[in-house]
C-alpha cells in the first residue's frame, strides 16, 4: 500500500500502481469526469501515470491555471499534428503553453501560412480531437530519439543536449513528439480551437539562428468560452492603449528618437502631471521628502549595487569620457544613489525612518521584439521611494506603504487585485544576493504584514527581486486580464553593499533596514493599464478635459467664453467648441474623445445664464445653473477621490 495525502491534508491508502485519475475516481465521479491534470509531490504527471511511492497529489480541472496549462500544451501537439497532415515536409520545433493558450514554432519550407489558412487547420485539430486519443508517455534510448529526427536538425539540437535516460516522447492518434509531459487524459476533451496569428521567429530567440514561424493558438473545453475570448479580444482592440493614446493625443513614438523611447503630447504631459501630484499630495502627507538624482551614475555604482552584474550585459552599454578607464551608465534603478544620499549624513536612530521619494526616469535596453507600446519601453519614469528604517520600525513602515498602494488603486478603480508575496527560488540560491538569514527575515516581515493588513495573497517562489523578496499587487482589468502594478520590497542587502548606518540607542552602529516601494509601478505601464482598463474613461478627476462647451452658433460665443472662465474659477478643466459644425456633429466628436460632460449652449441658456448639460454615453442632465455643475463636479469627484 502507498499513502497518498490530499490538498485539505487528508491521507488515503492506496494500492501501487493507482493513478490520479483512480484517485479522482475514489474521491468522487464528478471530479473524475473534470480533473484534465495532476502532480505528485511538486512534479506535473499525467492523469495515468501510476504512483508507486508515498507523496502529496494536487488534481487539477480547468478552473485551475495548471489545467489550462496542460489543456493548452496538449492542444499545442494537436496543432503540431495538424500542420505535419496538411502540410507534408515540414520541421516541428518546439510547443509551449503560454499564458492564454500555446503556439508551435515550424519550420514551414516551401509552406506558407497566412490568416486564410487558419479556418483549414482549426477543423484538421477538431477532426483529431473527436478522435478521443489518448495522450501516452514513453520513454526512448538518445539513440533512438537522434534516428526518428534524423532529417530534423531543431529536434537533434535539443535531444544532443538532453542525457539518456532523461528523454520521453508523447503519442496520441498517428503522431509522435518529443515531450517532457504534462497532458490532459485524451484529445476529445478539447471542443473548440481558435488560431490567433501568425509570426516570425527565430530558432530559441537568436537572430543569428534561422527564423521559423510561429503559429499561435487558443482552445477550450466548450464552445461558449471559446465565444466569450474572442469578445474579451475585441474588446482588448478597442481598448487598446496605442490606438487610444493616438485618438486621446496623449503619446507618440518616433524613430529618429529610437524605440521604446514615448514622447508625451501636451495632454498625455498634463495627465502624467496629475498622477505625480495626486501621489507627491499622498507622500506629503505620509512623511516623505522628494528628492532628485541624475539620470546617469558612474559604472562603479551599479556594481556595488549588483545591478550590473545581473543587467549589464544585457542593458545600455557604458558611456566613456574623455577621461581615461571612466565610464557611466544610463540609470537603471533610482535605489543606488537613495543609498548614496542616505549615506551623505550620520544619522542617529531618532531620526529614523527616512522616506526618500522620486519619479525618476530609468533606461534598459529591451529587446525590439519585446517592446510594446508603453508596457514595455526602454525609458521609464518609476514613481519610486525608498525607506529606511530600523528593524522595529519595519512592521508599521510596510504596512504604512501597503495602505498607500490600497488608496492609489481605489482613488483610480483598480478594485479586483490579489497580492503575491515574491520569495526565492530554493532551487536556484545563485539568482540572488545576499545571506540566506536576511532573506529568511525580509520574506516573513513580508508574510506577517500581508496576514494583518487582511490582504488575499499567495505565495510564488521565484519571483523576488535579485536583492529581496517583495510584494506585488496583481490587478485585474475590466476585461479580467491579470497585469502586476504596485510592488513593495523589504532588502538587507543593499545596506550591506553601502555600508549605510545609524547610530542605535546604545551608541553603537547599526544596518538600516531598506523598504523599495512603486505603487504605480512605472508612469509609462501605468497609464497604458489605466487607459485599457477604462477604455479611456478616467475617473473625473484625471480626465484631461472634464467638460466641452458646445454652442449652437457663433452668436454664442461671447456667452461661451464667459462659461469657460465661471468654469476655471470653479477648477473645473474645460474647452470651448466654436466651430461651424452642426450641434449633432459636436456631440459625436466629443462622445469619441471621450469628453465626461457636454454643456450645450443657446439662445435660451444664454438668456437664463444657465446651460444644458450631457453626459458622456448620452444621459441628458437637463439646464441648470454653473453653480449647480460645479456641485455635480465635485461630488463625482470626492466619491472616488477620497482624501488618504
Amino acid at each position: 500500500m502507498i499513502h497518498i495525502t490530499l490538498p485539505d491534508g487528508s491521507v488515503k491508502a492506496f494500492e501501487e500502481n493507482v493513478t490520479p485519475m483512480d484517485v479522482a475516481k475514489n474521491i468522487s465521479e464528478g471530479l473524475a469526469r473534470n480533473v484534465i491534470s495532476a502532480s505528485f509531490n511538486g512534479t506535473t504527471v499525467e492523469t495515468a501515470t501510476p504512483l508507486t511511492t508515498d507523496g502529496s497529489l494536487v488534481l487539477y480541472t480547468w478552473r485551475d491555471d495548471a489545467g489550462k496549462q496542460a489543456f493548452w500544451h496538449s492542444s499545442a501537439h494537436v496543432l503540431a499534428q495538424a500542420i505535419e497532415e496538411l502540410y507534408p515536409g515540414v520541421k516541428l520545433t518546439i510547443g509551449p503553453a503560454i499564458e492564454n493558450g500555446f503556439y508551435y514554432d515550424v519550420d514551414f519550407g516551401e509552406h506558407t501560412v497566412s490568416e486564410k489558412d487558419f479556418k483549414t487547420i482549426e477543423n484538421k485539430m477538431l477532426e483529431i480531437a473527436r478522435g478521443k486519443h489518448d495522450f501516452k508517455m514513453r520513454s526512448a534510448t538518445k539513440a533512438e530519439a537522434l534516428a526518428l529526427y534524423k532529417n530534423n536538425e531543431f529536434k537533434t539540437e535539443l535531444i544532443e543536449n538532453l542525457e539518456d535516460g532523461t528523454i520521453t516522447f508523447c503519442d496520441h492518434s498517428t503522431f509522435t513528439d518529443l515531450c517532457r509531459g504534462g497532458h490532459i487524459p485524451n484529445t476529445g476533451i478539447i471542443k473548440a480551437v481558435k488560431i490567433l496569428s501568425v509570426a516570425g521567429a527565430y530558432w530559441r530567440g537568436d537572430e543569428n539562428k534561422p527564423q521559423l514561424t510561429r503559429v499561435y493558438g487558443i482552445s477550450f473545453p466548450k464552445q461558449k468560452e471559446l465565444t466569450e475570448y474572442l469578445h474579451m479580444l475585441e474588446e482588448a482592440k478597442k481598448r487598446d492603449h496605442r490606438k487610444l493614446g493616438k485618438e486621446l493625443e496623449l503619446f507618440t513614438f518616433s524613430q529618429r528618437v529610437g524605440q521604446g523611447l514615448p514622447l508625451w503630447l501636451p495632454k498625455g504631459a498634463a495627465l502624467r502631471e496629475r498622477l505625480e501630484n495626486f501621489l507627491k499630495a499622498a507622500q506629503k502627507k505620509a512623511g516623505y521628502e522628494m528628492v532628485v538624482s541624475p539620470h546617469i551614475g558612474q559604472k562603479e555604482l551599479y556594481v556595488t549595487s549588483g545591478h550590473y552584474a545581473k543587467y549589464g550585459e544585457d542593458s545600455f552599454q557604458p558611456i566613456k569620457t574623455p577621461k581615461e578607464d571612466e565610464e557611466f551608465l544610463l540609470k537603471p534603478m533610482n535605489c543606488p544613489h537613495h543609498c548614496e544620499i542616505f549615506n551623505s549624513f550620520q544619522w542617529s536612530y531618532k531620526d529614523l525612518p527616512k522616506r526618500y521619494a522620486e519619479f525618476g526616469t530609468v533606461y534598459r535596453y529591451e529587446q525590439s521584439g519585446e517592446l510594446h507600446g508603453l508596457t514595455r519601453v526602454r525609458g521609464f519614469t518609476q514613481d519610486d521611494a525608498h525607506l529606511f528604517c530600523t528593524p522595529d520600525q519595519l512592521d508599521e513602515e510596510f504596512k504604512n506603504v501597503i495602505d498607500l498602494v490600497l488608496y492609489v488603486f481605489g482613488s483610480l478603480g483598480f478594485e479586483n487585485f490579489t497580492a503575491q508575496v515574491s520569495v526565492r527560488d530554493p532551487e536556484n540560491p545563485d539568482k540572488y544576493i545576499g545571506d540566506v538569514a536576511n532573506w529568511e527575515k525580509a520574506e516573513q516581515a513580508i508574510i506577517n504584514a500581508a496576514s494583518d493588513k487582511g490582504l488575499n495573497y499567495v505565495i510564488e517562489e521565484g519571483e523576488a527581486a535579485f536583492y529581496g523578496p517583495k510584494l506585488d499587487f496583481m490587478v485585474k482589468d475590466a476585461l479580467g486580464r491579470q497585469w502586476q502594478l504596485g510592488t513593495i520590497q523589504v532588502d538587507y542587502n543593499l545596506p550591506e553593499r553601502f555600508d549605510l548606518t545609524y547610530k542605535g540607542s546604545d551608541n553603537e552602529l547599526h544596518r538600516p533596514v531598506m523598504i523599495h516601494r512603486a505603487p504605480f509601478g512605472s508612469m509609462e505601464r501605468f497609464v497604458a493599464l489605466l487607459l485599457e482598463h477604462t477604455g479611456g474613461n478616467f475617473p473625473l478627476w484625471l480626465m484631461p478635459t472634464q467638460c466641452i462647451i458646445l454652442s449652437l452658433s457663433e452668436k454664442y460665443e461671447k456667452y461661451s467664453e464667459k462659461v469657460l472662465n465661471l468654469l476655471e474659477n470653479h477648477e473645473i478643466r474645460a474647452l470651448v467648441d466654436h466651430r461651424n459644425e452642426t450641434i449633432g456633429k459636436k456631440i459625436r466628436e466629443s462622445e469619441m474623445q471621450k469628453h465626461p460632460y457636454m454643456l450645450i449652449i443657446g439662445e435660451q441658456e444664454e438668456k437664463d445664464n444657465m446651460v444644458t448639460v450631457r453626459k458622456h454615453g448620452g444621459e441628458d442632465l437637463g439646464m441648470m445653473t454653473i453653480e449647480s455643475f460645479s456641485n455635480i463636479i465635485k461630488e463625482e469627484i470626492d466619491k472616488t477621490l477620497k482624501s488618504f
